[in-house]
């Protein structure tokens, strides 16, 4: 995980992790089957990192703690976002995670449909802004938002994105402004349909 931390899934190898361990590759193959063995077995590692919701507690309050710890997990782990929901061998972190935020809703009055529903949601929300935080071209603080903007835009004539340029120059460079931010906007929206839809349960 380590490795993956740093250089991502691409530079993660059998041959050099054998090298980081001090041991032959084929050492390797007594523990694990192959690469997507061992990433099964990181994913699971992941999963175990995020906070669990807690049947019979406030289904909102649960989901949005949730939510939260899914996104601060993965932004440790970049290389994570696009294999959590893809392993054909989940271990038991993974099933226990999914299913402990199934009994949440369950508990919290949604029926299965719902409660599907509910799930993917959030689960899409979560995912995609953390993809695009750590796919944004500057990191947090006006400085890189004003470098990169200025990057971008000085090929093009002055007045050609007004709207851009404004949203930049009037909002994204206050030094108070965080993208990070944004997050939690939009899970209290999402939150506030999933409320209002779940009497269909």
């Amino acid at each position: 995980m380590e490795m993956a931390d740093e250089g991502g899934l691409a530079t993660l190898t059998m041959r050099g992790l054998g090298q980081a361990l001090g041991v032959e590759a084929m050492a390797l193959y007594r523990h694990v089957a192959n690469k997507s063995d061992l990433i099964d077995a990181m994913v699971d590692l992941v999963f175990s990192e995020i906070e669990l919701p807690v049947a019979g507690a406030d289904w909102r309050i649960e989901m949005r703690k949730r939510a939260v710890s899914v996104r601060e997990v993965l932004s440790r782990h970049h290389w994570a976002v696009g294999v959590m929901e893809s392993r054909r061998h989940p271990g038991p972190s993974n099933l226990r995670h999914h299913d402990a935020v199934i009994g949440c809703l369950l508990a919290g009055g949604f029926d299965m449909t719902m409660a599907a529903h509910a799930y993917s949601v959030l689960d899409s929300y979560t995912y995609g802004f953390a993809q695009t935080q750590m796919n944004l071209p500057f990191g947090a603080g006006s400085q890189d938002v004003q470098e990169t903007a200025r990057r971008m835009l000085t090929p093009f004539p002055v007045d050609e994105y007004p709207n851009l340029v404004a949203f930049i120059t009037d909002h994204a460079t206050n030094p108070d402004y965080d993208y990070g931010d944004e997050f939690q906007y939009g899970l209290d929206l999402i939150l506030d349909g999933i409320a209002r839809d779940r009497p269909r349960a």
